[in-house]
C-alpha cells in the first residue's frame, strides 16, 4: 500500500521585533523653508519641482537630484515588493509599477505606531525617506550642515527622536565642520537622540576618526548614542569615477555602470569606511560607541574580518596613526559594529563564516518597494535556516541591544 506523502510545515518567527531599517516619507520640502536660512534659500533649498530642463523630480536649488523617486503626481512606488523590484531591476526598468498614494503611516508617528502594531514590531530605527539621495550635493563645510541641521529641525518637531520610546528617528550629522558639527552633536543630544546617521569616508582631508574629530565623537560617547551609515551617495568615490573616466551622481537605475554598482556604492565605500574607523583605535577612545552599517547588505563581512585580520598582520610594523591595535580587527568589529543584512544575502553562510549571528541585525526597509512586505517576512526570507536562537538575535535582541533599548 503506497505510503501518504509526508509535508514538513512551513517555519515561522512568532518572536518579537525590532527593525533596523526602516523609512520616513517626506510629504513635501515646505517644512524646509521655515528652517533653511534665507540666504541659503537659492542654492541649496530641497522642492520637489520642474526643474530648468523641464524634468520633474526632487531639486536642490535647480540641480536634479537623479536618483530621488519624486513623482508629479505626489505617487510613492508600493512597499515591500522586493522581488518584483529586483525583477524590474534586471529588465532595465526605473522602478516596480503600481505607485500609490502615500499613508499616513509613512508621514506621521502616530500612524507609524499604529503599522508597527498591526506588523508585531516593538520597535524601529527611521531613517530619512528620499532625502538621503541629497547627501552628495552638499558642501562639505558649514552650509552643508546647516542643510543637515534644517532637517534635523523637522524630524525633531514633526516625529520626535524616540516616539513613545519605540520609533527611533537618526538626526543627521556630519564631519564636514568641526565647530558646527559639535554643536550639531550637542544640540541632537539635548533633544533626546538615540541614533545619528552620518555620510560615509573622510571629511576635510581626514580619516573620520582622526583624533580632529574627536570633540565629536566624544558627545557621541558620552550620551551613548548610536551611529549608522546608510546607503547613499559616498563622496569619496567621486575622484575615482572621473578617474575612470566616468560621471558621478548618475542615476543608480538608468545610467550608473555595472562598475560603478561594483566598487563605487554600497558596501564598498562603508567597508573602506568601517576598516579606517577600527584601524585608527577609535573604540579604544570611544568604547561606548556602536556602529551600524545600513541597507548595504552582510554578505561582505566574512571576508571583509578575514582580510582585516590579514592586513594588522602586514602592516604589524609599519605605521598606526593613532597605536597598534590591542587586539584583532575581527574581534572589535564584532563588539562594537553590526550589519543590517540584506533578505536575499546567505545569512547562514554569514553567521557560520564569522562564528556568531550577534553583530548581524534586519531590516525591512518599510515603506520602500525594494523591501520585503512585513517585517516579519524578512525571516521567512533568510532565516529559516538557522537555529531558532540565532533567528531571534537577529530579528530582535541584537537590534535592542545595539539601541540600548
Amino acid at each position: 500500500m503506497a505510503t501518504a506523502p509526508s509535508f514538513q510545515p512551513t517555519k515561522v518567527y512568532d518572536g518579537p521585533i525590532f527593525d533596523c531599517d526602516s523609512h520616513i516619507h517626506e510629504r513635501n520640502y515646505d517644512f524646509m523653508k521655515q528652517y533653511l536660512p534665507q540666504d541659503l534659500h537659492a542654492q541649496w533649498l530641497p522642492a520637489r519641482k520642474v526643474g530648468p530642463d523641464g524634468r520633474f523630480g526632487l531639486h536642490i536649488g535647480d540641480r536634479m537630484i537623479e536618483n530621488a523617486e519624486a513623482n508629479a503626481q505626489g505617487l510613492v512606488p508600493p512597499p515591500g515588493k522586493l522581488k518584483e523590484w529586483l525583477k524590474a531591476m534586471k529588465e532595465g526598468k526605473s522602478n516596480v509599477e503600481g505607485w500609490i498614494e502615500p499613508t499616513e503611516d509613512m508621514m506621521t508617528p502616530a500612524g507609524r505606531l499604529a503599522k508597527l502594531d498591526a506588523f508585531g514590531v516593538e520597535g524601529c530605527i527611521l531613517f530619512v525617506g528620499e532625502f538621503v539621495s541629497t547627501f552628495g550635493y552638499y558642501p562639505q563645510d558649514a552650509t552643508g550642515n546647516a542643510v543637515l541641521h534644517a532637517y534635523n529641525e523637522y524630524v525633531h518637531n514633526e516625529w520626535g527622536f524616540a516616539y513613545e520610546n519605540r520609533i527611533f528617528a537618526t538626526g543627521l550629522l556630519s564631519l564636514w565642520d568641526l565647530e558646527t558639527s559639535v554643536a550639531e552633536a550637542k544640540w541632537l543630544v539635548e533633544r533626546g537622540v538615540r541614533v545619528v546617521c552620518m555620510p560615509m569616508g573622510p571629511a576635510g582631508g581626514k580619516s573620520p576618526a582622526d583624533p580632529y574629530f574627536d570633540p565629536v565623537w566624544q558627545i557621541l560617547n558620552d550620551n551613548h548614542v548610536a551611529v549608522t551609515f546608510h546607503v547613499s551617495e559616498a563622496n569619496f568615490m567621486h575622484p575615482m569615477i572621473r578617474e575612470f573616466g566616468e560621471k558621478p551622481l548618475q542615476s543608480r537605475r538608468t545610467g550608473q555602470t555595472a562598475w560603478q554598482w561594483m566598487f563605487c556604492y554600497s558596501e564598498l565605500p562603508v567597508q573602506i569606511t568601517l576598516a579606517n574607523i577600527i584601524y585608527h583605535n577609535f573604540f579604544e577612545r570611544f568604547p561606548n560607541i556602536r556602529i551600524a552599517s545600513v541597507e548595504n547588505g552582510a554578505n561582505w563581512v566574512p571576508g571583509f574580518l578575514e582580510k582585516m585580520d590579514k592586513m594588522r598582520g602586514m602592516a604589524k610594523n609599519g605605521y598606526w596613526p593613532c597605536g597598534q591595535l590591542p587586539e584583532r580587527p575581527s574581534k572589535i568589529f564584532k563588539r562594537h559594529c553590526f550589519a543590517v543584512a540584506y533578505p536575499e544575502d546567505d545569512v547562514k553562510t554569514i553567521v557560520e563564516q564569522i562564528g556568531t549571528s550577534e553583530c548581524i541585525l534586519m531590516g525591512s526597509d518599510y515603506p520602500h518597494a525594494e523591501g520585503v512586505p512585513e517585517p516579519r517576512d524578512f525571516f521567512a526570507e533568510a532565516l529559516t535556516e538557522l537555529s531558532d536562537a540565532d533567528a531571534r538575535a537577529i530579528m530582535y535582541d541584537n537590534g535592542k541591544r545595539f539601541m540600548r533599548v
